[in-house]
């Protein structure tokens, strides 16, 4: 078993400490990681806090792990000692379903398991990134391109291909006009990425406190939602609303906002249920829907993209005894625009 230092909570809120864990042995097909950078995505909050239920504790959060390759089994194939590597949401699946077949291993229909706060298929718990290494099968490990430093590179293994994915899949891209609800974490990546495909992009923030920062990256107009007129402005506008928020939203007004057949896409996810009138969907032919990550083979498709493109991930780079206060700013929204820990200092 390969020993490592980790940061761990005991129980919902209590502070993080310092413990060790162990990994399983280097098995045929894993790899060894040693991570040196971990973002910290606001679902690490809501898992350590006990928020979202199920929490298994102590937990080790971390879900954007990137590192460099130090060990592989005697079958691996993909992956040399040296290579920089990252590590998402998930560290298996059955790879035999539909869904895992066809690269999204997000929606295995055996139960995906979790990078942490999970049961693998053994019974055994998941710890996440907030480590010093990890032991992960080659299938679900990414490259990074030597482009991307992999401070940067970390949160990209959640919000990154959280946002890249659904712009993908709702045809952002030249002539569509596209909005982006939020302009955090999550919304300053997906301004990017639409703008790289080649769409019309507008933000839409409660204030113009970011305006300048958004069109810097690449959006063509912002709006806020703070203003009525905004929505009367903007009616039947748009063929894509990509929502980033975790706040709950008067959903009939932003379903104003679409042109026939347009759709409203959460990527965000509040505590609270929405409410919404099925006649702003009826009437113009618009869906409301959701999306969560992307598979493995999408995951390293975004990666390719972000390098290519330059996407310019903002990041405040904390050591590890930062970690609480970093959880308190993040829900103060007093970050731009993303946490990484700095593994080194564990």
């Amino acid at each position: 078993m390969c020993k490592t230092h980790v940061l761990s909570v005991p129980s919902p809120k209590e502070p993080f400490e310092k413990t060790t864990i162990e990994r399983r042995e280097l098995r045929p097909s894993d790899v060894l990681i040693d991570i040196k950078f971990c973002g910290i995505c606001h679902s690490d909050i809501h898992n350590a806090y006990g928020e979202w239920g199920g929490g298994i504790y102590p937990m080790v959060p971390g879900h954007e792990m990137a590192g460099v390759v130090t060990a592989v089994g005697s079958e691996v194939t993909k992956f040399a000692v040296g290579d920089h590597v990252g590590v998402g949401c998930f560290v298996d699946s059955c790879g035999q379903c539909e869904y895992c077949l066809s690269g999204e291993e997000q929606f295995c229909t055996k139960g995906v398991i979790n990078s942490y706060n999970s049961l693998d298929y053994d019974g055994n718990p998941t710890y996440g990134g907030y480590s010093q290494k990890i032991v992960i099968k080659e299938e679900f490990v990414v490259r990074i391109p030597d482009a991307l430093d992999l401070d940067v590179a970390s949160p990209l293994l959640c919000a990154g291909i959280t946002t890249y994915s659904p712009l993908k899949k709702w045809n952002a891209g030249p002539g569509k006009k596209v909005a982006i609800v939020g302009m955090g974490g999550l919304g300053h990546l997906a301004v990017q990425y639409a703008d790289a495909m080649g769409a019309e992009v507008t933000v839409l923030s409660q204030s113009l406190n970011k305006k300048d920062e958004a069109l810097s990256l690449g959006a063509d107009h912002y709006f806020a939602t703070s203003d009525p007129a905004t929505f009367t402005e903007l009616a039947g506008r748009f063929d894509l609303i990509l929502n980033t928020v975790s706040a709950n939203l008067d959903v009939d007004a932003y379903l104003s906002m679409l042109r026939v057949d347009g759709a409203l896409v959460n990527v965000g996810a509040p505590s609270q249920p929405d409410k919404y009138h099925v006649f702003s969907l009826i009437l113009q032919r618009r869906s409301i829907a959701g999306s969560l990550v992307g598979g493995i083979r999408e995951t390293q498709e975004m990666l390719d993209f972000s390098a290519q493109h330059g996407i310019a991930l903002k990041i405040e780079v904390i050591s590890a005894d930062q970690v609480d206060e970093a959880f308190e700013r993040v829900l103060r929204s007093d970050v731009r625009y993303r946490f990484v820990i700095d593994i080194s200092t564990l």
